[in-house]
């Protein structure tokens, strides 16, 4: 079956379309892309992952189509941040 995996950091994002066995799971899938040689600072330990936009385990099971996302961990607080002008905004 056919899934996606996808991962992105501000410089570079990757969208690998591949095939695995039905049955596998997230990480399965995760592993078999070549992702992980792509962006070897992913550590799937720490950082969450998910499918079509909601959270979910490395364990779960994927369906046909499904587009998996390695989310890149928090950076900054946003509670904290000093919110940016839009540009072109006016002041």
């Amino acid at each position: 079956m056919k899934v996606g995996v996808v991962y992105a950091t501000p410089a570079r994002q990757s969208w690998l379309n591949i095939d695995v066995p039905d049955g596998s799971t997230v990480k399965d899938a995760i592993e078999r892309s070549g992702i992980l040689r792509q962006f070897p600072e992913i550590d799937l330990e720490t950082q969450k992952v998910g499918i079509f936009g909601k959270a979910t385990a490395l364990d779960a099971v994927v369906e046909e189509g499904a587009r998996i996302e390695i989310y890149r961990p928090i950076t900054a607080d946003p509670k904290t941040v000093r919110r940016r002008p839009r540009e072109g905004a006016a002041s």
